[in-house]
């Protein structure tokens, strides 16, 4: 079997498009299907099958392109470990949110500087769904990103994640609304505050998600009203009586904003680096793993 045909049904497994895939992988849909009825040749069994006007693989098909993710992971683990440059040296390219760049990225930048200055990043702020979009795509080598635990993201199968921290967020409401017995539950703080306008991410569905969750355990349905990419943002739309949102809960907020405390259940943000299968054998981005994640110990 010939390793090299292997990402075009790699391909073909996430897209289900002959012609994505030729696009993904810059050769022309014939090539693919060739590609993909050559390995079929070498397996000796159907890799694809009809499906009306389209195709689609069979359940031989589905294993093999299982199994194709793990070898070509191998082989680039391979390739890496035995590249002869012991010295970590190149370009990292980052990707994440703003508060892991902060929190995990700028002290790890200033500390290779120190250590390894042939070991460089290029740092880009991207929503978790933009950065994963990325990593898949080869456009990054290493994603900081975060979900709810009551809004798990899913990840690609090509891509590997290490837990990095967590903190509780609340919700952001007008400090004079807030009632001065408190509140018995998240469910409860969120009933309260029903009649309020919710203010959402603009770039990721994750806290229309957890709102919408708790309103609806709650036993309510509530759309987002205004939605903001800042955590500054969403203060000011508090502040201007615009609206409540999420807020992390460890994090100080101006005078006239309450973050009342969410639990049973509780909101937890959970943050992550992630990179693509096979990658961690590099020694630059194996370096620059090891000093992000030991962002753990810095976080509160």
């Amino acid at each position: 079997m010939d390793t090299r045909r292997l990402p075009h049904l790699v391909e073909f497994a996430r897209h289900g498009s002959m012609r994505v895939v030729a696009d993904v992988l810059g050769t022309s849909t014939s090539v693919v299907s060739q590609q993909i009825a050559a390995l079929a040749r070498e397996v000796g069994t159907a890799l694809v099958e009809p499906d009306g006007r389209r195709s689609r693989l069979t359940p031989a098909g589905r294993r093999l392109a299982d199994h194709a993710r793990t070898i070509l992971a191998d082989v680039e683990t391979a390739r890496l470990d035995l590249d002869p440059d012991a010295e970590p040296r190149g370009t990292v390219r980052v990707a994440g949110f703003a508060t892991a760049i902060r929190r995990a990225l700028l002290p790890t930048v200033e500390a290779l500087a120190r250590t390894h200055p042939q070991v460089r990043l290029t740092i880009r702020e991207y929503e978790p769904a933009e950065a994963h979009a990325m990593l898949v795509a080869d456009q990054i080598d290493l994603a900081l990103t975060y979900d709810y635990d009551l809004a798990p993201a899913v990840l690609d199968p090509d891509l590997t994640a290490t837990s990095l921290w967590s903190t509780s967020w609340g919700l952001a409401v007008p400090a004079a609304e807030v009632a001065p017995e408190g509140y018995e539950n998240a469910l409860a703080v969120v009933d309260a505050f029903r009649g309020q306008p919710w203010i959402g991410n603009s770039r990721n569905q994750a806290d229309e998600q957890v709102l919408r969750t708790l309103a609806s355990m709650a036993g309510f349905h509530r759309h987002m009203t205004h939605e903001a990419d800042s955590l500054e943002l969403v203060e000011d739309l508090v502040l201007a009586g615009l609206g409540v949102g999420l807020l992390p809960a460890d994090r100080a907020v101006r005078p006239g904003i309450s973050v009342v405390p969410l639990a049973s259940p509780g909101v937890r943000m959970r943050a992550y680096a992630v990179i693509r299968r096979g990658q961690s054998a590099w020694p630059p981005l194996t370096l620059v793993l090891g000093q992000v994640a030991a962002s753990r110990l810095r976080a509160p």
